[in-house]
């Protein structure tokens, strides 16, 4: 019989509310942001918020991971080693990080993640993290199956994967446009999202190949239906994008990805939930009821065109049909999804500059198949409607929309000097508690009273599985007694759970190995003397200074797998020639940005 791997759904988090709700709706770890020092600066959290989140999860034996996933400055370093020490005093199970600066730190014996900002897509960068001492990287999201699949197949430690969310046009960790145009820098969490504007795009000859077009900005990833191709190529932890999105994204996509991984496991079972219980879902998930740009694959089976968002960078939502005839204040629409009162709809249309716009509106009312928005849009027969608020739905989340609870078998005996209540949970954790009572038969049987009082778990995280009742006679036992046995006992196996989860974790030692280079150019991201140390002592010769503090001229500042060339259909891998005179150029107001093509890498650079 294989060995049963266990395979953990990674929801985002960007307050304690959102943590909490990804735990109810079936996640087996939760990512969230420190205080400071995360990538994402608009979703840091308070250490009580953290602690709190830890409490929670931990019943269930899910994990809390903390971001503290920026470059760091000489002068932040002594803030975040003690801010690493406060999150490690919070029970917290692990630290994202991409700072290599934090390694030569004195450092709690807390396990430590490569982010995904550290750029992994090769053999050797994740060989070398897992020399390292990290116990789980996090992979670059342009990689194909295939390169998942070798990677796993030359390392031991854990895979972590992108399976749904937004996608960063150029490598993460790579990109320094924000930097360059704005001075925010994206890996010291304050990117301006550059690739999300539109832009024109010009050829050498000033030709115009692309007008107003986001030309940068992709669709959202979706891999629910390659889950068992990541779970076979070895992949370990699958990751939702979102530390910026609402509570009801969380909700609704984590508890799409776990009913998904359920029915996996219920036919592979050699994979199994890295936490413990069970979560019901008082509704039915539908990522496209959540904030989406239109869906993508990416790279997992290669390059396609079905990447690319170039109308709009804004959310699209779900198809619901198409217009049909029009009137002065309403218009009838032709689909199968039913429309609501509050409903938000959106299309596209062309009007300025050739430009398809993405147009929403708010639905007034409804009747049958009328629509009557609450402003009436300029719309013709035949346009694609789609719905990016769906009322009802987010009514629906906005209350108590799932329920999560372990199964817990109790059993009822008696002793020589009164009666015991064991309760044994799913994970096979066991609590005994025993009272003295001097044994009475009862006047009637006491059976079904037994079973009232003993099954009252409803405010705990439990749900009785099977109850044992291994008395020899039918004894007289209160029902104050028998609540309190259950209250007691129930209390009890909570502290065997937090103890049992409370692992000791050897501290990350110095290592020495070589680094897969010895030159490091800014693209290395080091920032402060810590860093630089730790690359020297593994072999790296020369480094230069991170774009942040000493920013290069005429240098790439992004690094892009998307590749406008080949969205245009000149290819020269593919044998397409282009079909225009290069270099290309695009420009957005006053930035004017060149492209060039490293085909042999397959890859595209965004040059200031």
């Amino acid at each position: 019989m294989k060995t049963v791997r266990k395979i953990e759904l990674l929801a985002p988090a960007k307050n304690l509310e959102a943590g909490i709700e990804a735990i109810n709706h079936g996640a087996d770890a939760v990512y969230i942001g420190a205080p400071k020092f995360s990538a994402r600066s608009a979703a840091g959290n308070s250490l009580e918020d953290i602690q709190q989140l830890v409490d929670y999860a931990h019943i269930f034996h899910a994990k809390i991971y903390v971001a503290l996933n920026t470059l760091l400055k000489d002068e932040e370093l002594a803030d975040a080693e003690q801010l690493i020490w406060d999150i490690y005093r919070t029970g917290a199970d692990a630290l994202i990080i991409q700072d290599m600066g934090i390694l030569n730190l004195p450092l709690p014996p807390i396990a430590l993640h490569a982010s995904t900002q550290t750029d992994n897509r090769s053999i050797e960068k994740v060989q070398f993290l897992e020399e390292t001492g990290f116990s789980q990287v996090v992979l670059a999201r342009e990689l194909s199956i295939g390169e998942i699949k070798d990677i796993a197949s030359h390392t031991h430690v854990a895979l972590e994967v992108f399976v749904h969310g937004a996608l960063c046009t150029s490598f993460s960790g790579q990109c320094y446009i924000s930097q360059a145009l704005s001075g925010r820098s994206a890996n010291r969490g304050e990117c301006a999202q550059y690739c999300r504007l539109p832009y024109t795009l010009h050829d050498a000859n000033g030709k115009i190949l692309e007008s107003n077009k986001h030309l940068l900005s992709l669709k959202d990833l979706n891999l629910s239906e390659q889950l068992e191709e990541l779970l076979d190529a070895g992949v370990t932890s699958f990751k939702i994008e979102g530390r910026l999105k609402d509570t009801s994204y969380v909700k609704n996509t984590t508890a799409y990805y776990r009913k998904k991984l359920d029915v996996l496991f219920e036919k592979r079972l050699e994979y199994r939930a890295s936490s413990s219980g069970t979560s019901a879902a008082f509704f039915v998930p539908d990522p496209n009821k959540s904030f989406n740009r239109g869906f993508t694959t990416y790279f997992l089976h290669g390059r396609n065109k079905n990447s690319a968002s170039p109308d709009s960078p804004k959310s699209l939502g779900e198809r619901i049909g198409t217009v049909k005839d029009l009137s002065n204040y309403f218009f009838t629409y032709s689909g199968k999804n039913p429309v609501h009162n509050g409903d938000g709809l959106c299309f596209f249309t062309n009007e300025r500059n050739h430009k398809r716009e993405l147009i929403g509106f708010r639905v007034n009312r409804v009747e049958g198949n009328k629509i009557f928005p609450a402003d009436m849009p300029r719309l013709s027969p035949g346009i694609t409607l789609y719905r990016n608020y769906d009322h009802e739905f987010e009514k629906t989340l906005s209350k108590k929309s799932a329920e999560r609870k372990i199964g817990v078998e109790l059993e009822l005996e008696e002793n020589n000097f009164g009666f015991s209540l064991t309760a044994t949970d799913e994970d096979f954790y066991s609590a005994t508690i025993t009272v003295e009572l001097a044994k009475e038969l009862s006047k009637k049987d006491p059976k079904a009273n037994i079973r009232e009082q003993l099954s009252k778990l409803g405010n705990t995280p439990f749900q009785l599985t099977k109850l044992s009742n291994r008395l020899t006679d039918n004894w007289f036992i209160p029902s104050s007694i028998l609540s309190d046995l259950r209250r007691k006992v129930i209390a009890l196996l909570l502290s065997v759970r937090k103890i049992a989860i409370q692992k000791p974790i050897k501290p990350i030692s110095p290592t020495y190995h070589p680094y897969p280079e010895t030159d490091l150019t800014y693209r290395g991201n080091v920032s402060n003397e810590k860093a630089g140390e730790f690359y020297r002592q593994h072999k790296v010769k020369t480094i230069a200074p991170a774009f942040e503090l000493n920013p290069p001229a005429a240098v790439p500042v992004m690094f892009i797998k998307h590749c406008l060339q080949y969205q245009l259909g000149g290819c020269p891998k593919q044998g397409t020639p282009p079909k225009f005179s290069e270099p290309l150029t695009l420009t957005a107001g006053s930035h004017r940005l060149s492209l060039q093509f490293d085909c042999r890498n397959c890859e595209m650079q965004v040059l200031q």
